[in-house]
């Protein structure tokens, strides 16, 4: 389906949770915004399921705050969300949660001007309670001189009670505005609870973001990033808790340049929800993630993105951050031995992921994109992840669904 002919279409975004053919039961959490994006699924100490995300009138619009709606234990239907984030001069996006060791929770987002994300600084909000009330937020890693931090994967607790937490910088080019180009991943480390944090970069990661982190059964870590040049997924490994990562290489699973993400769901298995398509699928091409925007905020008159020209190097040779490669299917990958194979992947959901528009307002974006995934008690699975920017989609799949997709389905060819 062309931009022109998409339809806004009417979504059941009352939270509750409704049967789904393939098995399993999925939602659509309440929406208070025009546009959504980004979630990220954690449980609460109290065993509540809860799911943050941003939403305002568009990524990168001073309006977009991050939002936490819930499900309480027991319950088949999602809270009405509230408001996290309050800044009015900023775009407030890709919001996580993490219970610290020491009980406190924490809200971790960006906060960026417009689209520039070289100026985004990542802030921190704490919860004594489970989540209930909030402390005022801090900056806790600051924008500088050289760009902007991101955020998008939780922070990892290790054995020794280290806390890991992956960033990607947003590099900022003189004179030009921010598109990705120069971006690259590093860890923050802290042995004191987070009071102090200490930088390990990713060697050779430039184009790898979004790092998501794993603890393998032997104690060494495991990575995957997302790729600018949505090619393949990437990955690293660290066998000192984090001080030193191997320069990433490629996987044989394709990216888009859209996020994933991965989790350990007990023994030797990893889960990972991720966009089986790549810029080998893309029709057209953006320049920026932004470029319907400005620093004022929406564009006016805009009738759509900036397409940008077919080539894929930068004036001194390297390759461009490739943005408007499909946004879709919305896959699930199970890997038997700690991301090293990936024999099983399934499509949660199909369509055509048109992504070269961010404008939710006439429904012209269709992204299933930006999944989180986190293993139930009980061997079950939970998804959500952006539907056509419009809502947060949630999916349940039991422990018996799961088992039955780990011996049906195997890896697609290509």
């Amino acid at each position: 389906m062309s931009e022109a002919g998409a339809a806004v279409e009417t979504l059941p975004t009352d939270g509750v949770l409704r049967p789904r053919d393939e098995g399993g039961h999925t939602a659509y959490l309440p929406t208070p915004t025009v546009q959504c994006h980004a979630a990220n699924l954690a449980w609460l100490p109290n065993g509540d399921l809860a799911c943050v995300w941003f939403g305002g009138t568009q990524e990168g619009v001073s309006d977009i705050t991050a939002y936490l709606s819930r499900m309480p234990s027991g319950s088949d239907t999602w809270s009405d969300p509230v408001p996290l984030s309050d800044d009015p001069t900023r775009s407030e996006q890709n919001p996580i949660l993490f219970t610290a060791p020491d009980g406190a929770v924490w809200l971790l987002y960006t906060a960026q001007l417009a689209g520039n994300q070289d100026t985004s600084e990542v802030r921190r909000r704490l919860s004594r309670d489970g989540g209930s009330t909030w402390e005022a937020p801090t900056v806790l890693l600051p924008a500088t001189a050289d760009g902007g931090v991101f955020v998008r994967q939780p922070p990892v607790v290790l054995a020794s009670g280290r806390i890991l937490l992956p960033v990607f910088n947003c590099v900022t080019v003189p004179g030009q505005k921010w598109v990705g180009n120069e971006d690259t991943s590093s860890v923050w480390w802290s042995d004191d609870g987070g009071a102090s944090w200490t930088e390990a970069q990713v060697p050779g990661s430039l184009g790898c973001v979004h790092m998501n982190i794993v603890v393998r059964h032997d104690g060494s870590l495991w990575a995957c990033f997302r790729s600018r040049w949505a090619d393949h997924v990437w990955e690293t490994t660290s066998t000192d808790d984090g001080l030193t990562w191997a320069q990433p290489t490629p996987t044989p699973l394709p990216n888009n340049n859209s996020s994933i993400q991965a989790v350990s769901t007990g023994g030797r298995e990893v889960a990972l929800v991720f966009n089986r398509s790549s810029a080998l699928d893309a029709t057209e091409r953006r320049v920026s993630l932004y470029d319907e925007i400005d620093d004022e905020g929406v564009r006016d008159g805009i009738d759509g993105p900036v397409l940008a020209e077919p080539s894929v190097d930068t004036d001194d040779g390297r390759p461009k951050a490739f943005w408007g490669a499909p946004r879709a299917p919305m896959t699930l990958g199970l890997s038997p031995d700690e991301g090293r194979s990936w024999p099983v992947q399934v499509d949660l959901e199909t369509g055509d992921g048109y992504c070269m528009s961010n404008n939710s307002r006439e429904g012209l974006n269709r992204e299933l994109s930006y999944p989180s995934v986190l293993p139930g008690p009980d061997g079950d699975l939970h998804v959500a992840y952006t539907y056509h920017r419009r809502a947060i989609k949630h999916v349940h799949l039991p422990a018996d669904v799961v088992d039955r997709l780990r011996g049906a389905h195997r890896a697609p060819s290509r």
